[in-house]
């Protein structure tokens, strides 16, 4: 394909992803409130009945929360189809035999991706939420705002089930010839370093919460090293 035709590949498949998104976006907004009720859990959990209350400080607060909330949850359950697009988009690039990394691909993107998400909310969310909404004086009362606690609870799932799409990234690298093991450990110590740096920027400020995010990660990157050492392997055998 010319670059003009990669071009048009990629229009044609960013329309097809924004109608998607937007058919699940208007089927999640009318559910909006279930997940707005599943993701209040852990904080409900973390304080006294009396206290066990979100407010809005502007007219169009809750309104626009739950539009956040569709656009989310949205992109979570149609992730499948999206990483369908992305992998359709790399692909004629690609040898016959890569090609058949396809369903690979997209079950473990989609796995790791939702896997993220999930980490955060039954991990994250207890251990981080009891421990700020008890900081302080015990004079000290939480007013939470709906935006402020649902962004952060939507931007904690998003950053959790992207980063967990690094095992994924490598193991693909690998399975390309781009990268082998020998290289990844050699960078471990960069790597590490890397992964430090990401957590102390977009985790939580506190070390609870960037130990939740980089020890995963960095066990995952030494899981990954080992499954594209094996792949390695298996692709010598087969040659």
């Amino acid at each position: 394909m010319s670059f003009f035709e990669h071009l048009d590949e990629l229009r044609v498949r960013l329309i097809r992803s924004l109608w998607v998104f937007m058919a699940g976006f208007v089927a999640c907004y009318f559910v909006a409130e279930f997940f707005l009720e599943i993701l209040r859990q852990p904080l409900f959990a973390a304080l006294p009945p009396e206290q066990q209350k979100l407010y809005f400080t502007s007219l169009f607060e809750n309104f626009l929360t739950h539009l956040k909330i569709a656009g989310v949850a949205a992109l979570f359950l149609l992730s499948p189809y999206f990483f369908y697009e992305l992998w359709g988009f790399v692909s004629p690039g690609l040898y016959p035999r890569e090609r058949k990394m396809f369903i690979p691909f997209v079950s473990l993107a989609t796995l790791f991706f939702i896997g993220g998400a999930c980490f955060a909310y039954f991990v994250l969310f207890p251990v981080g939420f009891k421990y700020f909404v008890s900081y302080g004086a015990p004079s000290d009362v939480p007013l939470l705002t709906i935006d402020s606690y649902y962004g952060t609870c939507l931007k904690l799932l998003l950053l959790f089930g992207l980063a967990f799409e690094l095992p994924v990234l490598i193991i693909l690298l690998g399975y390309l010839g781009l990268v082998d093991a020998q290289t990844l450990r050699t960078h471990r110590r960069s790597a590490i370093i890397g992964i430090t740096v990401v957590a102390a920027l977009f985790a939580p400020p506190d070390a609870i919460s960037m130990l939740l995010l980089g020890i995963p990660l960095v066990l995952m990157y030494e899981a990954a090293i080992w499954v594209v050492q094996w792949l390695g392997v298996r692709k010598k055998q087969e040659t």
